[in-house]
């Protein structure tokens, strides 16, 4: 017979182990399942850390979401021990008539958030290491930083076995599907089944369901650390982060933390549609060449010697707007994904989140932005 748990979460990266925590220290039987290592560098959550930011300009309806983010990434530090979240500051904007600036600062008006609106002059006189042209505009939001997300995912699995979940690494969904009262899974160990099912598969949930395979499409992303020749003007503590769009495309960036090096990267890259299983992983002449003009016309002080590049997936969606929502055919499946290159930051809420639908079916987080009917025809 089939070992038989509460809830089976597919996917231990970034938002499965938090689901498998959150779901874990609710007492339920939880089996966790994952295809790589604990830390693996083929998904969406490697490459030390990323962005947390308040003043959303994708939409402002995240705000209410990243409030409860910040509040569970503080509990997980608080329970865990270390250190996982770091405020620096953020900078979004850029072009003075670009949605991102436009957006930031509706969400940080509407939601009432400390913020200042700076011009391009401003910003590279504060920080200098910034050299934006004077009549961009940005919002400095001070709340905004960055998460060690490495050490979050090792935070989220150490409690999550503490609490009694049992999580496999190295093993390999091939197929799930219902039965009467809830799933089945195989992979290539055997058979399990579960009352419910957490799909968490990042850039493989396609594969997992193929009717959301043209919903969630991967992408190649390239992200780079350059040793600065000034390293004082990029040091934590002298350096927010930013978010900013500018001719060239949108861009993000960190101060030196972890790899002595600046690390951006620009949004959706080359926009090359990916095969998780089949992607060029190493990052190629092209790839540099980019990011380094993007860093000597706006970062010179940056532009040194190339530390590191990486790769590494966004799973998008056509309007780049989360899936967190059940099955469309089995309520007993909830699936988290699709975060278009801005979700890791909601990890914390979206372990909580699918430890809802799991358990109860809904959450009292409003997801009707992330809903799957918004791509049904009228």
């Amino acid at each position: 017979m089939a070992e038989r748990f509460d809830v089976i979460v597919l996917g231990l990266g970034g938002m499965g182990s938090a689901a498998a925590f959150h779901l874990a220290r609710r007492r339920l039987r939880v089996l966790g399942l994952e295809r790589f290592d604990v830390l693996h560098p083929f998904g969406s959550s490697h490459g030390l850390n990323r962005i947390i930011r308040l003043a959303y300009s994708e939409h402002p309806s995240y705000v209410p979401l990243l409030r409860r983010a910040y509040e569970l990434w503080h509990e997980l530090e608080n329970l865990d021990g270390p250190q996982l979240l770091y405020t620096t500051g953020n900078l979004e904007g850029g072009l003075h008539d670009g949605d991102v600036f436009a957006g930031a600062r509706h969400a940080a008006e509407l939601h009432d958030l400390p913020h200042e609106m700076l011009t391009g002059e401003e910003v590279s006189r504060r920080w200098p290491g910034y050299h934006l042209p004077p009549e961009h505009r940005v919002v400095y939001q001070p709340d905004g930083g960055f998460l060690a997300s490495e050490e979050c995912i090792l935070a989220h699995v150490r409690q999550g076995v503490a609490a009694g979940a049992q999580l496999h690494w190295r093993e390999q969904v091939f197929e799930w599907g219902p039965v009467q009262d809830g799933v089945w899974v195989r992979t290539e160990r055997g058979r399990y089944e579960a009352e419910r099912l957490v799909v968490c598969a990042g850039s493989w949930v396609g594969k997992l369901f193929p009717e959301l395979a043209s919903l969630t499409v991967p992408e190649r992303q390239v992200l780079a650390w350059l040793r600065p020749t000034r390293p004082e003007l990029f040091r934590l503590g002298n350096f927010p982060v930013f978010y900013l769009q500018m001719e060239e495309g949108r861009h993000y960036g960190f101060p030196e933390w972890g790899i002595p090096g600046f690390k951006f990267g620009r949004y959706h890259h080359l926009e090359e549609v990916a095969d998780p299983d089949a992607m060029d992983r190493e990052p190629n002449v092209k790839d540099e060449q980019i990011l380094r003009e993007f860093a000597r016309r706006y970062f010179p002080d940056g532009e040194g010697p190339t530390v590191a590049l990486k790769t590494c997936l966004f799973t998008n969606t056509p309007d780049e707007h989360f899936i967190l929502d059940l099955h469309p055919e089995y309520p007993q499946v909830a699936v988290a994904s699709a975060c278009s290159g801005h979700g890791y930051k909601f990890c914390s809420v979206v372990g909580e989140i699918m430890a809802d639908l799991a358990q109860q079916g809904e959450t009292r987080h409003d997801l009707q932005l992330f809903k799957l009917s918004r791509f049904e025809s009228p």
